[in-house]
């Protein structure tokens, strides 16, 4: 069973062009299947049947999440199942489009209604504190620094900042290329001050981190290397927690206040959703609730009448 996932997975990589996290999510979820698969004795796709696909998805919705062992059990989010179908669906269309398989089975199962999560912002207040300069400049800094400045002025992933190389950056005109999910290439514009705080990391910080083996990727570690995800978040949230911002901040709320401020202050939805890189303009219509609520908000606050 797992070859097929593998096939599947390569096509994700080679033909869709497809992010590695995207493939290590569809492989995660998918081997769970095929762990749960074996166990009712299941050897190969073929054996498979519709009451095993809603077996599984039974199964994961009463499975407890994996958490530590001294903390209170918790069933599986309605999030999760919905990525479990997701993941079913997409392979079973893959194996029946390439004749793998006599049917898609999957197609019979329902996803469940996703509940929309409204995304944070910081107030303009927190972002002026957070990308307040380091009083010492250290390569260290200037690379923090360039980094939140970056990442607020054009609203990138984290994924994006991570890989963004050198010949990618195009400072004296006063945009970047990004390549987002799937490949897909777009041109952002890039605020004086984060093109300052580049060019002050790239001749004073970079310089001084790089190593013969260095890639050109623009943000590198102290040891020369490129960002691993989780490191370069500690770093964002490590420079969160010195500012004094007293929030639980996610890998997108710079990206979230990015998209929000803009639509605050007049930007058009479709200019935002080609400045994200979203594929779908419904996914970035998500933050006309966030200013709606602002405003509501403003109007309860300061109308002489409430």
């Amino acid at each position: 069973m797992q070859s097929l996932v593998e096939d599947f997975l390569q096509y994700l990589r080679h033909e869709r062009g497809q992010s590695d996290n995207t493939a290590k999510t569809y492989a995660a979820l998918l081997g769970r299947f095929v762990a749960w698969g074996e166990a009712q004795g299941l050897a190969d796709w073929t054996q498979v049947e519709l009451r095993h696909l809603t077996g599984f998805i039974q199964y994961e919705r009463t499975r407890p999440q994996e958490v530590e062992p001294d903390a209170p059990a918790k069933r599986l989010s309605g999030e999760s199942v919905y990525l479990e179908i997701a993941a079913l669906r997409a392979f079973y269309k893959f194996a029946e489009n390439e004749k793998l398989l006599p049917a898609n089975l999957a197609e019979n199962l329902s996803l469940p209604r996703r509940w929309q999560r409204l995304p944070k912002a910081l107030s303009g207040e927190e972002i002026d504190r957070l990308l307040k300069p380091e009083p010492v400049e250290t390569p260290e800094s200037l690379c923090d620094q360039a980094i939140l400045e970056l990442a607020y002025a054009s609203g990138l992933r984290l994924s994006e900042l991570r890989n963004i190389r050198l010949e990618q950056l195009h400072l004296d005109a006063g945009f970047i290329n990004v390549i987002g999910k799937g490949n897909k290439e777009r041109v952002v514009p890039v605020g004086k001050s984060a093109v300052n705080a580049l060019n002050r990391y790239l001749e004073a910080g970079r310089l001084k981190l790089v190593t013969p083996k260095s890639p050109a990727n623009v943000f590198l570690t102290q040891r020369g290397t490129p960002f691993a995800a989780v490191t370069l978040w500690l770093h964002i949230k490590n420079r969160v927690k010195h500012a004094g911002v007293e929030r639980n901040i996610t890998p997108h709320m710079l990206r979230h206040s990015f998209a929000t401020h803009l639509l605050e202050h007049g930007a058009d939805l479709r200019v935002i959703q080609e400045l994200l890189g979203h594929a779908n303009i419904s996914t970035t219509e998500i933050y006309t609730h966030v200013t709606g609520n602002r405003l509501r908000e403003v109007h309860r606050r300061f109308h002489p009448r409430p």
